[in-house]
């Protein structure tokens, strides 16, 4: 192994960009992320995660600023995923979200790896996961 001269980076937030900043800081809301209403209008909103991780949106126009060149990439490589908590919280959330117009993907199912899973997509096409251990019954998870 050999010596590292430069610092080890650390993550510390997680930028996406929207079309639309009030209908995707609207969705992640719903989610439980703590965005204050005030934030819909702004080119540039932040909100803080446990843990000290960032959340971090910014309109098209923004990051164009900055990046003249920018486009929006094409399918989904990476998506956030939220624990619900039990599996019923994982039926009630996809419920909700696609009661309220959110494109579904995959309708929840006990996974074999043994959780309630399913995914839909944020207002601009960002894969969102949710999960949640699944239960026998017995204590154990499932899978």
């Amino acid at each position: 192994m050999t010596a590292r001269n430069a610092p080890v980076p650390r993550i510390d937030l997680i930028g996406m960009v929207v079309a639309d900043m009030a209908a995707s800081l609207a969705f992640y809301r719903r989610l439980g992320i703590d965005v204050p209403a005030e934030a819909d209008g702004e080119p540039h909103v932040e909100a803080a995660l446990p843990g000290g991780l960032r959340l971090a949106w910014d309109t098209v126009k923004t990051v164009q600023s900055f990046d003249p060149s920018w486009t929006p990439a094409t399918g989904t490589r990476v998506s956030l995923a939220f624990d619900c908590g039990t599996p019923a919280g994982v039926d009630a959330v996809y419920a909700e979200l696609t009661a309220a117009g959110h494109p579904g993907h995959l309708e929840p199912w006990d996974a074999f790896w043994g959780q309630r899973y399913a995914a839909l997509l944020d207002p601009d096409g960002n894969g969102v996961d949710l999960f949640a251990a699944s239960d026998t019954g017995d204590g154990q998870p499932q899978g």
